[in-house]
C-alpha cells in the first residue's frame, strides 16, 4: 500500500490546529501512560496501523510492559489494568464507537468514580484527537516506518 499524500505538507495550518489539541492534552491531568493506552485502544478499534505502531512504541519508551500492550485489545478479560485505566478504556471504546450506543449510562457511571470532571473532559478531548489522527493516517495511508 502506498501513501496517498503527506498531510503535514499539504496543510500545515490544519496540522498546527491538531498539534494545539495535543499541547492541551499534554498539560492535562491525564498521565502519559494512560494517554498512550487510550491512543492505542482507539487506534486498534479504528484499524490504524500507523497509530497502533506509533503508540505501542511510545508506550514502551514510557515504560509500559509488552504484556499489558499485548492485552489492551482484551483489557476486560485480564487482571493487568487498574480501575482507573479500565474506566478510561471503556470511555475510549464508547466514544470511538459512538454510533453504536451513544455512550450508555453504565459507561458514564463507570468512569465518574475514577476521574474528575476536568479529567473526563480532557480524556474526551484526547479520544477525539486520536480518532481524528486515525482518520488522517487511514485516509492518506500513512505507513509505519
Amino acid at each position: 500500500m502506498e501513501s496517498r499524500l503527506d498531510f503535514y505538507k499539504a496543510s500545515p495550518a490544519a496540522i498546527k490546529s491538531m498539534l494545539g489539541l495535543e499541547e492541551r492534552i499534554g498539560k492535562s491531568g491525564i498521565e502519559k501512560s494512560l494517554a498512550e493506552l487510550v491512543r492505542l485502544r482507539a487506534s486498534q478499534i479504528n484499524s490504524c496501523a500507523f497509530c497502533v505502531d506509533m503508540h505501542t512504541t511510545d508506550a514502551k519508551k514510557g515504560g509500559e510492559t509488552d504484556r499489558r500492550l499485548a492485552t489492551v485489545v482484551v483489557w476486560r478479560e485480564t487482571p493487568f489494568f487498574t480501575d482507573r485505566e479500565r474506566a478510561a478504556l471503556e470511555w475510549t471504546e464508547a466514544l470511538t464507537l459512538i454510533s453504536e450506543a451513544h455512550v450508555p449510562d453504565h459507561v458514564w457511571e463507570a468512569v465518574k468514580p475514577h476521574l474528575s470532571d476536568e479529567e473526563i473532559v480532557d480524556l474526551t478531548l484526547l479520544i477525539s484527537a486520536i480518532n481524528s489522527w486515525n482518520r488522517f493516517a487511514i485516509a492518506f495511508r500513512k505507513m509505519p516506518a
